[in-house]
């Protein structure tokens, strides 16, 4: 389902329920470009650190615009064992609204608008029809002026029916409206003669004979009645002349205006809400994303989780652990697909991990696909027709992706389960890591603890000219025999060499070399983390000394270290976190149930095995494939006593 903003006020109930209903959820983005600066081959280091490479992305590529996104919702049914599927495909946009809305700036990328032109995108549905969208401290600084906004109207409000106490003078009444006036004065001086009436109430009439009638009423009788409009259920008008003397009228006239004002509020209120739900626009969509707090598969979602999270909930943090904070405070699990079929089991039978070569290997043995039928009102996605860079679409394959891993997964059970849910916990230890692209030895962002830290002792830096080539490092280490080399900038590269023990010889004839410098990993390492320490350690202090005079010049009597610390904390940028309610675990007929416990003697995974999680060195995942998968495997030796789910090194 296409979502712009011409349909997207009417398609939110609908995305709220298939959201609630689902048993888990697969997004995708697609963005207006990746690198602002160095080439995607230095963004990529293949000797990034997690920390060094979200600081890159964050440096450059936060500036591009996710400007389509797309959420595919997974239901199984039980009954007829086959998924169903939601598809929503959003174009989004930060269209202002207003003079004082943001005014976003955003940068595109040539080769990434002409490959996704060359892929048949509507850029015309982005920019005319997008969705617009605020994040949470822009919806903040929004909310709190339509608040002031709304209680400058509370005592602003004007009754739109009361009318003047006196009158100056006779009232002109045009030819075609005197019959009608002169009707209604003969019915009011009937009333004030027969004792026995209370009040007449007048036929619906226009606001041009209802302004004649106040104005004549109120000219020839100042005392006495008192005149009221109301509506009937049909919305229409009407005038209500009553009996009343003078105090009588004061006290009803008042009335009229206190409930004139609450309906004006109400009217401004209304508005303003209106034009704030407006404003968030697709931003409301994540939000429920995460009030959710349902699985979000994606594949080589670390992009796509960095831009959700800069464009609809806050700027990015400086810091990878407080990113991690509050990527887990948004999107409590997360499954990374690409990271999943790049893992043990799956990277001995899978050889491309790129989504569409991913989802064609799953429909082959020995996975099985599974069968997924869009819901009644949904387009259906055709495979074969690959719509590739369509964000609806991708998502779409991705959640297939997950579904068949997943199933797989249950074969090494006993006995095998043909079908693996979202919540089992034999998924559980691919949660909360996102796939890091070319990085040697380090997979994945750990979201839920410490990142790997391997000893890269074979590992060189260094540093040379800026008219250094690849070729002068190349015949630099030429001795050494085969090595690799990682730039990582113009004047520095990280080098590989073969063996370990040729790391010292190598930093030794460096030692008087005047151009050029060599280190080992762990040198450089410690080097840039003692900078990094003493430049926030810097920072700090100089807000300390700014908030020392400050205070001093205010408080010289009562400054206090405690107050003191206090003062610099409440300087410090705090970020909003949101806490999340614990997720609930629904019990279904498709899990396994709690405790189940795997035959010791069949040499087969228990789920409850998983509990390890990736937390330790390794998990253990199996011991013993399933005989069906070793035919499958020619040339596999038997016997294969310990399968991990990643090779990580031995240092974390």
């Amino acid at each position: 389902m296409e979502i712009t903003r011409k349909n997207f006020k009417e398609s939110l109930t609908t995305v709220y329920e298939a959201i609630e209903e689902a048993d888990f959820l697969a997004i995708d983005g697609e963005f207006s470009g990746i690198s602002d600066g160095p080439p995607v081959c230095t963004l990529t280091n293949g000797l990034d650190t997690p920390e060094e490479r979200y600081q890159k992305l964050r440096k450059h590529s936060m500036d591009f615009l996710l400007f389509q996104f797309g959420l595919c919702t997974f239901k199984h049914h039980h009954a007829e064992a086959k998924y169903i599927m939601k598809s929503f495909n959003f174009y989004v946009f930060p269209k202002p609204f207003n003079r004082t809305s943001p005014d976003i700036k955003f940068v595109c990328q040539s080769s990434s608008i002409d490959f996704l032109a060359s892929q048949g995108f509507d850029f015309n549905k982005v920019f005319r029809d997008g969705v617009p969208y605020l994040n949470r401290e822009e919806e903040r600084q929004l909310r709190e002026q339509y608040e002031e906004k709304l209680s400058q109207a509370n005592g602003a409000g004007t009754p739109s029916f009361i009318s003047p106490n006196t009158a100056k003078g006779p009232v002109v009444v045009p030819e075609e409206h005197k019959v009608f006036i002169d009707k209604v004065v003969d019915r009011v001086e009937d009333l004030l003669k027969n004792e026995s009436k209370e009040a007449i109430a007048l036929d619906p009439c226009t606001g041009f004979q209802r302004k004649l009638i106040y104005q004549t009423l109120n000219w020839r009788y100042p005392k006495g009645i008192h005149v009221e409009t109301l509506e009937t259920e049909k919305k229409d008008r009407y005038i209500v002349i009553s009996r009343a003397d003078e105090e009588e009228r004061k006290r009803r006239e008042q009335q009229k205006q206190a409930k004139e004002q609450v309906r004006s509020q109400e009217r401004v209120s209304a508005a303003l809400w209106e034009e704030l739900n407006d404003a968030v626009g697709f931003s409301r969509i994540i939000h429920a994303i995460s009030k959710s707090a349902k699985l979000v598969v994606g594949h080589n979602m670390l992009l796509d989780i960095m831009h959700t999270i800069h464009q609809f909930y806050c700027p990015l943090p400086e810091e990878l652990y407080d990113f991690k904070e509050v990527t887990l405070s948004v999107f409590p699990r997360i499954l990374d697909t690409k990271l999943m079929a790049s893992t043990q089991p799956f990277k001995e039978i899978i050889n491309n991990t790129s989504l569409a070569d991913l989802e064609k290997r799953l429909k082959e043995s020995p996975f099985h696909p599974p069968v997924v039928e869009s819901a009644e009102g949904f387009p259906r996605y055709d495979t074969a027709a690959e719509q590739l860079h369509e964000a609806g679409y991708d998502a779409y394959i991705t959640g297939l992706c997950f579904i068949s891993m997943a199933n797989y997964l249950g074969s090494f059970l006993t006995p095998p389960k043909l079908r693996v849910s979202s919540r089992s916990k034999i998924v559980e230890p691919f949660f909360n890591k996102l796939f890091l692209m070319r990085v040697m030895d380090i997979p994945y962002v750990n979201l839920q603890g410490p990142d790997l830290q391997p000893k890269r002792e074979n590992v060189l830096h260094v540093s040379f000219p800026k008219e250094w080539k690849t070729s002068d490092l190349y015949q630099l280490f030429s001795a050494f025999g085969n090595i690799l080399v990682s730039w990582i900038d113009d004047t520095s590269a990280f080098v590989t060499l073969t063996q370990p023990d040729q790391v010292k010889i190598a930093v030794n004839t460096s030692r008087y070399a005047e151009s050029y410098r060599i280190q080992t990993y762990a040198e450089y390492v410690e080097k840039k983390q003692n900078s990094t320490h003493a430049k926030r350690k810097w920072v700090e202090d100089g807000w300390k000394e700014v908030e020392t005079k400050r205070l001093k010049t205010q408080y010289t009597t009562y400054a206090s270290q405690e107050s003191f610390n206090n003062a610099v904390h409440r300087l410090a940028p705090v970020l909003g976190k949101r806490s999340m309610s614990p997720i609930q675990e629904e019990a279904g007929t498709d899990e396994l149930e709690e405790g189940q416990i795997i035959d010791s003697s069949s040499d087969h995974l228990t789920e409850d095995s998983s509990e390890a999680g990736f937390g330790n060195d390794v998990v253990e995942f199996c011991t013993k494939k399933p005989q069906k998968a070793k035919k499958l495997k020619k040339g596999q030796k038997a016997g294969k006593s310990s399968v991990q789910l990643f090779e990580v090194p031995d240092t974390w």
